[in-house]
């Protein structure tokens, strides 16, 4: 049988940014206790992840990290435009961060990101077949392309500093996705 969920009794703007708004969200759950929960405003945007395999290579960027306060290692990834499907979207974000398209991507699943905070839908594709197509991307600095093999997933996995959580899934969906093949 399925929880019944909370009702919302009223949702408002505690802060705002440029980029984010956060909103406090009173709830009464079924057995009528009271709470009130903040989240980033819904969006309703989606986002990808594409993991790019070329040669026997992961292709990542290296690219800063405000959270963390450091530079990551991370797959390309972004906000799925409007008027966008999220394959064409993984396959621009592609050609703005690493300089290839792909003639062959799949879909491998989408995954929530911080739900307790935040919508955060990302769907996660492998980009293969790649050929050379550059756009113009809105990163502030040139990213650095990292290339790694693809072997050594399992070093990766347990490399400390590589810990993005979204990262980390999905190298992890990779790896069962290439038993499978």
């Amino acid at each position: 049988m399925a929880k019944q969920l909370p009702e919302i009794l009223n949702i408002k703007t505690a802060a705002k940014t440029r980029i984010f708004e956060v909103q406090t969200v009173d709830l009464r759950f079924s057995n009528g206790e009271e709470r009130t929960y903040e989240r980033l405003t819904p969006q309703r945007r989606s986002s990808v992840l594409v993991i790019p395999i070329q040669n026997n290579e992961l292709i990542f960027v290296k690219e800063y990290a405000v959270g963390p306060e450091r530079y990551e290692l991370t797959f390309p990834k972004g906000i799925v435009d409007a008027g966008e499907e999220p394959i064409e979207s993984a396959n621009r974000e592609l050609q703005e961060e690493i300089g290839f398209g792909a003639n062959k991507i799949e879909f491998l699943r989408s995954l929530y990101s911080g739900p307790s905070h935040m919508y955060g839908l990302m769907h996660v594709f492998v980009a293969q077949d790649l050929y050379p197509s550059k756009l113009e991307g809105d990163e502030p600095e040139p990213l650095e392309v990292v290339r790694f093999p693809l072997e050594k997933i399992d070093e990766l996995l347990a490399d400390s500093t590589f810990a993005e959580a979204r990262n980390l899934s999905a190298l992890f969906m990779l790896r069962e996705y290439l038993k499978s093949k």
